[in-house]
């Protein structure tokens, strides 16, 4: 049953979550409409009220939202700078209470209760100054409503009653347009510290995981990845490699160059490596000028050749050095994760064949 109803909702209202919060807050103005007309069809069935232009108000009024969750649910909303569309419907609804009121005849006074709902509403999407605007337009045709059934019905409509009911809509309308402003401003800064909260807690994850230099990630939260990625090789039989990089003549050129451009070379060759590398391929800063690539669901060979294919990458670079040109590279100690081994055991082997490329003349790539 519970799956019967769900399936049914995702019908009705949808499944993305903004439009299906418009679509719930339009039916429940719906609901209140069809109140309303229940409303009106009593003060004609007790004779207080024309059947004929009740019935063609009711129309009127129940296909105007209708027609507003129809625009919401198609999405049509969307183009509009309010996708609640609130506005147009609380403008709708208030000419709709005008009307009503002028046909309610001795039972209009049914129409105040809706009124100052119609502005709770408000507070869902509106700011205060687009609420204060509605509502001084509400005030002004009720009381157009309230003269002008003064002067045609005075009978019915008497002027020193009309009168105090425009005096208590013109203090309590402004009243409760206040009060949903009010309210309307602290949902807004609710939102702006959620997002403010949101964007410093990315933030510091952010600092707490990448390399603040080069934005690669950081030594901690490699080796954290490299043991999900063990324990994941444990699950499913799969394999990874790891390589140890270290730029070489790295000291040399911030002696000759500076420290400022030595940062920016780091930056520069961090940037190059992530566009040869696979995506599904991590990228760490390990310490210095050495860096740590974790190869995933890789052989030992095949992570080899993508080494070659960036030590090339990079060794192409052109660098804008003062002095004679020069040329960066880097040596690189490969091996692949075995079974049963720590993560750490996997890192002491790729550094000893790093340890083993430079020892054997650097600018290459040794399979340990």
């Amino acid at each position: 049953m519970r799956t019967v109803l769900a399936s049914f909702a995702d019908r009705l209202f949808g499944t993305d979550p903004k439009q299906r919060l418009r679509l719930v807050q339009c039916g429940v103005a719906n609901l209140l409409v069809l109140g309303s007309v229940l409303d009106m069809q009593y003060l004609v069935f007790a004779g207080l009220a024309p059947a004929g232009p009740v019935a063609a108000w009711s129309v009127l009024l129940v296909g105007g939202f209708v027609l507003f969750f129809v625009l919401i649910r198609s999405g049509a909303n969307r183009r509009f700078a309010d996708p609640a569309l609130t506005r147009p419907q609380m403008v709708f609804a208030i000419l709709c209470g005008a009307a009503g009121y002028a046909l309610g005849g001795t039972g209009r006074g049914g129409a105040f209760p809706i009124l100052m709902v119609i502005f709770m509403f408000s507070m869902y999407a509106l700011p205060p100054r687009q609420v204060l605007g509605v509502a001084v337009f509400a005030v002004a045709l009720f009381g157009a409503t309230m003269a002008g059934m003064a002067w045609h019905d005075p009978a019915v409509y008497e002027p020193a009653v009309e009168w105090g009911h425009f005096m208590m809509i013109a203090v309590m309308v402004p009243a409760v347009a206040v009060l949903a402003g009010q309210l309307s401003r602290l949902r807004e800064r609710l939102r702006r510290q959620k997002r403010e909260l949101s964007a410093a807690l990315a933030r510091i994850q952010d600092l707490a995981t990448r390399d603040e230099m080069t934005g690669l990630i950081n030594r901690r939260h490699m080796m954290e990845l490299m043991e999900q990625e063990r324990q994941r090789g444990v699950r499913s039989g799969y394999t990874f490699c790891l390589a140890m990089i270290d730029l070489d003549g790295f000291r040399a050129i911030n002696e000759q160059q500076g420290h400022e451009f030595g940062d920016r070379l780091l930056t520069r060759f961090a940037r190059e490596a992530l566009n040869v590398i696979r995506i599904s391929d991590l990228l760490g800063r390990w310490q210095g000028e050495q860096f740590l690539l974790l190869l995933s669901d890789t052989r030992a060979s095949l992570a080899r050749l993508g080494l070659e294919r960036l030590r090339e990458r990079i060794h192409a670079m052109q660098l804008d050095v003062q002095g004679p040109p020069m040329r960066l590279s880097f040596s690189a100690g490969v091996t692949e994760h075995r079974a049963g081994e720590s993560v750490a055991d996997t890192i002491a082997r790729a550094d000893q064949a790093l340890r083993a490329a430079k020892k054997a003349g650097r600018n290459r790539v040794v399979l340990a």
